[in-house]
């Protein structure tokens, strides 16, 4: 990706200017549109403006994004479960423990050194040279991401995943018997007040978040659920399905404290399907990852004690 220099008309009153080049740029975050805004990349009306600069209608906007340099990560040769590849995307199953991005303290060993690997055509968006990783799951969280290989695929996926029109289907066992047979949890989630690495439901400084549910058996103690996400917080399923009560088996910040009377390490929650536009044929393409051997292993002996 090289230097690139966009102009924009301002198309709101009172708009913040971070917040309308993050909308007119939804491939960027808006943490790096303000990189960018400081280090005087964006102009209005020929002029240097900070962030929480308010546009008027009409205003033009020079937002000039220099070249994309390479993140000094390694590529190494991981396996990949590879569910689908061609020359926009890839689709992988990713396995449970596998963390997603390098961060720090974690520099090796992640979906992205081996997408690196594999991968020789980069997105680089963000003005980094990577694989165009547009959604995320937890380290913990098994299934189905899709990654861009190209700067296009990249804004077209990101496009999806803000507007919904990527739809995500996630699998969990959670602990106790739900109720109902299916249902919407609904609150605003942000950090925890007290334990910042955490996430909760909060009422102030939260970002909406919504979860569907339905129930898909039942084990006494324990239930097998369908999540589909009307939004993608981080933790959401994990939150909110403890906010009612049944947190996912497994987990380690949300569940019971008491351990895990089975064998997995994290949490029982799997990204079972996702649904998307191509970015170049636009056919609407679905891909399936079967659950991981550890859900399936307690599965079979919670149905083994359920049916006796």
């Amino acid at each position: 990706m090289s230097d690139s220099t966009k102009v924009f008309t301002a198309d709101q009153d009172d708009e913040r200017l971070d917040r309308f080049l993050t909308r007119m740029e939804p491939a960027l975050s808006r943490a790096h549109v303000q990189k960018v805004i400081a280090e005087g990349q964006a102009l209005v009306g020929g002029r240097v403006r900070k962030s929480n600069y308010k546009l008027q209608a009409g205003e033009e906007v020079i937002f000039h994004l220099p070249e994309a340099k390479p993140v000094e990560i390694l590529p190494e040769d991981i396996p990949l479960a590879i569910l689908y590849e061609d020359s926009d995307i890839i689709v992988v199953n990713k396995a449970r423990g596998m963390v997603v991005h390098p961060a720090t303290g974690i520099y090796t060993g992640t979906l992205v050194n081996a997408l690196l690997y594999h991968c020789k055509d980069l997105s680089g968006i963000n003005g980094e040279i990577r694989p165009g990783i547009v959604h995320r799951l937890d380290k913990d969280t098994s299934g189905v991401m899709v990654a861009a290989k190209n700067d296009a695929a990249h804004l077209d996926l990101a496009e999806q995943i803000r507007t919904k029109a990527a739809h995500r289907i996630y699998w969990a066992i959670v602990c106790g018997n739900i109720r109902e047979e299916a249902g919407v949890i609904k609150g605003d989630i942000g950090r925890h007040p007290t334990d910042r690495k955490k996430m909760a439901i909060v009422h102030e400084h939260g970002k909406p978040a919504v979860t569907h549910f339905r129930v898909l058996e039942r084990f006494g103690d324990y239930t097998l659920v369908e999540c589909r996400l009307e939004t993608g917080r981080t933790h959401q399923i994990r939150v909110h399905m403890a906010s009612i009560g049944h947190p996912v088996l497994g987990d380690p910040k949300y569940g019971p404290r008491k351990a895990c009377p089975f064998a997995i390490k994290g949490q029982a929650l799997h990204s079972m399907q996702l649904t998307l536009t191509h970015p170049r044929t636009r056919e609407s393409m679905t891909f399936t990852a079967p659950l991981p051997e550890d859900m399936e292993k307690i599965l079979r002996a919670l149905r083994a004690k359920f049916q006796r």
